[in-house]
């Protein structure tokens, strides 16, 4: 006869590892679901993962920030949202180990995570407090599915997870994944169903009342290896902070002038579409380029003068600079007087190389302002214009420690050939770019080694605004030489050998290649 003493010692209710991992990562799939569902109708920027995303951008030390552009380029962002995806994958995971026995410490995890995202959505300045419902929804059905699979999984009168009704468990973790994918699928789809370009697309041909000057036959050497004069649309260099770029109709579209003026005004994209149209070509630059770096690119731009919309409003005396903000809440500062100089030629660009601006590239419109780096002069999708002072307003990267004040350097690059490059001795021919916009070069030189300057020939100048190519042949003897150029512009400015980094207010230095003459 058995006593009390004598049962076995009841076993620990427990999960096993693979279900508890599973419970995770299906609470996490509900909750970016539900999350991205809930933001197609209230912002799409407010989806928790692109909140959370977006804030890592916009808090990233300058120097991580300069490290992912020079490393990764363009990839830059799929590279972030791969890396923020692993990281939640993993805080799942972990929620899920952690439960093993009860649910309480991964509820724990899955209300943290989900208040990141609610903090997110609430520090965007261009997210409204209705934005917040995506964030909130989102973190309710990471909890409450967590908490149902749990309690289906290791129920209260069963010893543990081996004795739990599998199928039961496997019928609710097949409908939470279907339907975490059909909410995510369908909050993509509501989110970017504003059709930016089909909009785009219906805005017809832009006919300039002032066109550009013919371009010259020889404005560039594309054929001995320099860059095309104009570069495709296609090819043109993107950086912003846009982790998803917006989506605009012009028929949303609208440009509000405000701040220190004698009016405010607002100007709509069929105000600004029949305004009679200027075509200028302009060539822009990052102020994150690395000496020889290939963040500078030349287009034809199509628009309205600035100033004219400026005078429209009447900029008051004292207005130190045009605190730009663009539908996504970045911001950008120039100097008041700059943009209001009729000679600099800032223009509100609707039209880039013959086209409707692209989406990528600022669609509806987008600032383009002649010889300052881009942080300071090209807002894309610009809708507020306000005049303050400096004091009163700091700009999106002026808070982390960029210049106030950014003309673009005078630089000049080899391209063709680049980097460490095998080429055969005797004449040997090189080719590059230069540029100082808005003061426009007056020579470029190259040597090889330590020997003498060597002047190159230039492309025909087009505009001041633009870069210039040049290409040269050198006597390469047989060996490994270096060959390095600077250019020196119309001011009579010749580039400076020290090398400085981007930041504060660009790069400065020689850019020199390698060649291994043979």
């Amino acid at each position: 006869m058995s006593t009390l003493q004598d049962a076995p010692p009841e076993a620990p209710r427990r999960l096993s590892l693979p279900v508890a991992t599973l419970i995770g990562l299906l609470a996490l799939a509900a909750a970016l679901g539900v999350g991205h569902l809930v933001a197609g109708f209230v912002g799409y920027t407010a989806s928790p993962f692109i909140a959370v995303a977006n804030y890592v951008i916009d808090h990233s030390p300058t120097a991580i920030v300069k490290w992912a552009e020079r490393t990764l380029g363009t990839w830059d962002k799929p590279v972030l949202k791969l890396g923020l995806a692993v990281v939640l994958v993993l805080f799942a995971l972990v929620a899920g180990q952690l439960s093993r026995r009860t649910p309480r410490a991964g509820q724990v995890l899955v209300v943290l995570l989900g208040a990141a995202g609610v903090a997110a959505v609430y520090v965007r300045s261009d997210l409204g407090q209705v934005s917040l419902l995506a964030p909130v929804a989102a973190l309710v059905a990471g909890l409450a599915v967590f908490t149902f699979l749990h309690r289906i999984a290791l129920p209260v009168d069963v010893v543990d997870e081996r004795g739990f009704d599998r199928r039961k468990f496997l019928r609710a973790g097949v409908g939470v994944a279907a339907g975490s994918g059909i909410a995510a699928v369908a909050g993509q789809v509501t989110g970017t169903s504003s059709n930016a370009e089909d909009s785009r697309a219906a805005v017809g041909p832009l006919v300039p009342a002032r066109t550009a000057p013919p371009l010259p036959a020889d404005a560039d050497f594309a054929k001995l290896g320099s860059p095309p004069f104009i570069t495709p649309n296609a090819d043109f260099y993107r950086i912003d902070t846009a982790l998803v770029v917006p989506q605009l109709r012009t028929e949303d579209w609208s440009l509000r002038i405000h701040g220190m003026v004698d009016r405010e005004v607002k100007f709509s994209y069929a105000d600004i579409r029949s305004r009679p149209l200027v075509e200028r070509r302009v060539t822009l630059t990052c102020v994150s380029n690395e000496v020889g770096g290939p963040l500078i690119s030349n287009a034809t731009w199509i628009g309205v003068d600035l100033v004219d919309l400026l005078d429209q409003a009447g900029v008051q005396p004292g207005a130190e600079q045009m605190f730009a903000t663009s539908v996504d809440g970045w911001t950008c500062g120039t100097p008041a007087n700059i943009a209001l100089d009729p000679a600099r030629g800032a223009m509100l660009a609707i039209g880039m190389n013959g086209q409707p601006l692209p989406v990528e590239h600022g669609f509806p419109a987008r600032i383009v302002i002649p010889g300052l780096y881009g942080y300071v002069s090209a807002t894309k999708w610009v809708e507020s214009l306000e005049f303050t002072r400096w004091d009163a307003r700091q700009a999106y990267w002026l808070s982390r420690g960029w210049a106030e004040q950014a003309p673009i350097k005078t630089e000049s690059r080899i391209d063709s050939p680049r980097g460490f490059a095998g080429v055969t001795a005797g004449k040997v021919r090189l080719t590059g770019t230069a540029w100082a916009q808005h003061t426009g070069i007056a020579k470029v030189e190259v040597r090889l080694d330590q020997g003498p300057w060597q002047p190159a020939t230039l492309a025909a100048e087009v505009s001041k605004d633009t870069w210039r190519m040049w290409w040269i042949e050198l006597d390469v003897p047989k060996g490994t030489h270096q060959a390095s150029v600077r250019a020196t512009d119309q001011d009579g400015y010749t580039q400076t050998e020290n090398r400085a980094d981007p930041v504060p207010d660009g790069a400065t230095g020689w850019h020199s290649v390698t060649l291994d003459a043979r």
